[in-house]
């Protein structure tokens, strides 16, 4: 009878969590390949818009139902970090391109990295909106925004979007100029995502 005993106590020790209860495992959501992030800007002559041609994304929710359970306004989401990789940002035009991988600093910083530390979140006729403030790492230099966004369900799936204004200059990058000076990329841009979440 004691072995058993010490049989099941050791089993127990086992498998229950070091903190000494039951925890319901996390979610991780999954970022769709539809999902998108591009910038948009002014120069002298034009605007333009460079594309990432990558975004990589870790979601991390308390628990399952974690979309369902934030269209309610409830705050299950307890980790975001995006990553896009500097190299694929794509402006359609290969001279362009290549400036703007030069003021980027890409040869130093391969990665642009956004990881969200707070939101809010309140419930709209249509989905939700909130406010995320996390740090961005760019060019080497890391600072906190905050910027809005949107949330409404689709084919089972979130739907996120909203827009950031950002001024190079802050980040110690010099926007990009073209044709010896004579076309110059203004210093404030728009970085917009637009992306879709999948349990």
């Amino acid at each position: 009878m004691r072995t058993n005993l010490r049989t099941t106590l050791l089993a127990l020790a086992i498998t229950v969590p070091a903190s000494g209860a039951w925890t319901v495992a996390n979610e991780q959501l999954v970022l769709q390949p539809q999902s998108r992030l591009w910038i948009e800007g002014t120069s002298t002559i034009r605007g333009f818009s460079c594309k990432a041609g990558e975004v990589k994304a870790t979601v991390e929710a308390n628990g399952p139902n974690a979309i369902a359970a934030l269209l309610i306004g409830d705050k299950g989401i307890t980790a975001v970090h995006v990553t896009v990789p500097a190299e694929r940002m794509d402006c359609g035009n290969g001279t362009m391109n290549e400036h703007m991988k030069k003021a980027l600093k890409v040869s130093d910083n391969p990665t642009i990295d956004f990881r969200v530390t707070s939101y809010d979140v309140t419930r709209q006729a249509d989905g939700i909106a909130g406010t995320i403030t996390g740090t961005l790492e760019l060019g080497g230099v890391t600072k906190t925004i905050t910027m809005d966004a949107a949330g409404k369900p689709q084919d089972g799936m979130l739907h996120v979007t909203g827009s950031y204004p950002l001024k190079m200059t802050e980040y110690g990058l010099k926007p990009p100029s073209l044709m010896f000076g004579r076309i110059k990329v203004a210093e404030s841009v728009r970085v917009n995502f637009d992306l879709l979440l999948k349990s």
